[in-house]
């Protein structure tokens, strides 16, 4: 597998955004701006539902907006397509990413084990960086090219833990787009702050979250859509592919895919059969089923997509210590303790 790389940012919006630009620079013209989902994206350039999906963006989240701004200037490219491409899985159900995320909820020490999949054509182009606003919180997190952080994995100096899954919508609804409700929970101080966050807003697309935080025993397990926010408290080992599951959610129209429905259901058995057992890594390393395994590498992925990286998170009480594997069977390539510290590149 390409290498992630790792990188450090720090200023005000603009410049933060304007650096992840320079970062996702590359990937866009080598790779993105020729790729059939980019041309799908731009279909919608100057629609109804593109002005909204903006305007909400601009009155709810102006810090969010200027880092969007500064994000196209880093890139070369005109601010409504990329902000476009920051809404892809809310205009179209199958944009590239997916995911597959072990919740262990522990003795009140959450653990939270995530494959993040995403479009290959992006191997050897992602990264993880430690974010230094002037103000907001500091957090590390998972970067893919072109795209705000915090809608992957990602920790923040308050201890809080976040993976995120693809849920397929089906249907576009007005309101603040998924990726950028996720990057603004990555300043929220606590769990409970961070979902009223997503309660509190009109909501656009669709996201599965697993959410822990340091020094509190609780691991939530959050689907939102345009239509709800479901919370569960996680007090036994599951597995969550990427399509909604909760019964509170239950009525809301999904595209769920054969990779994402084979996924859930091998993790499933795994766990059943690992018990108390349960190593993570192993289930997230699982290619049982030739045509729809859980780690992903195939090419001809039928949803598009690989696996880009792996990461383990272990929230204590007292501590926050995470790894992050390009490959969930060999070394991790990046260990962090102290939240936001980097031991080892």
């Amino acid at each position: 597998m390409a290498k992630l790389s790792y990188l450090e940012l720090s200023g005000g919006p603009k410049e933060i955004g304007h650096s992840l630009g320079r970062f996702g620079a590359p990937a866009v013209h080598a790779y993105l701006l020729s790729s059939a989902a980019w041309q799908g994206i731009m279909q919608h350039k100057g629609s109804a539902v593109a002005s909204e999906l903006a305007q909400y963006t601009e009155r709810y989240f102006p810090r969010i907006w200027t880092e969007l701004q500064g994000l196209a200037l880093g890139l070369e490219l005109p601010f409504d397509d990329v902000f476009l491409w920051n809404c892809r899985g809310d205009l179209w159900a199958m944009a590239p990413d997916g995911c597959t995320t072990v919740q262990m909820p522990g003795q009140g020490e959450p653990r939270l084990v995530h494959n993040e999949d995403g479009d290959p054509g992006f191997a050897g182009y992602c990264g993880v960086a430690k974010f230094i606003p002037d103000s907001g919180m500091s957090f590390v997190s998972f970067l893919y090219p072109a795209s705000l952080p915090g809608h992957s994995f990602a920790v923040t100096q308050a201890g809080l833990a976040m993976t995120v899954n693809n849920v397929r919508a089906r249907h576009v609804a007005p309101g603040v787009p998924r990726m950028v409700l996720t990057r603004a929970m990555l300043d929220q101080p606590d769990l409970d702050q961070a979902v009223s966050l997503l309660q509190d807003h009109p909501r656009s697309g669709a996201f599965h979250l697993s959410l822990a935080q340091r020094g509190d025993p609780r691991l939530f397990s959050v689907e939102f859509s345009a239509e709800a926010v479901s919370v569960q408290t996680i007090e036994q080992n599951r597995l969550h592919a990427n399509h909604a599951l909760h019964e509170a959610m239950q009525g809301f129209e999904q595209r769920i895919t054969r990779s994402s429905e084979f996924r859930q259901e091998r993790g499933d058995e795994m766990l059943a059969q690992a018990g108390a057992d349960l190593d993570p890594l192993k289930v997230l390393a699982d290619q049982h089923h030739a045509e729809f395994p859980i780690w992903r590498c195939a090419p001809d992925d039928s949803d598009a997509e690989n696996t880009l990286a792996t990461v383990d998170i272990q929230v204590g009480s007292l501590s926050l210590k995470w790894q992050v594997y390009e490959d969930p069977t060999d070394q991790p390539v990046l260990k962090f303790s102290d939240i936001t510290r980097l031991d080892l590149a």
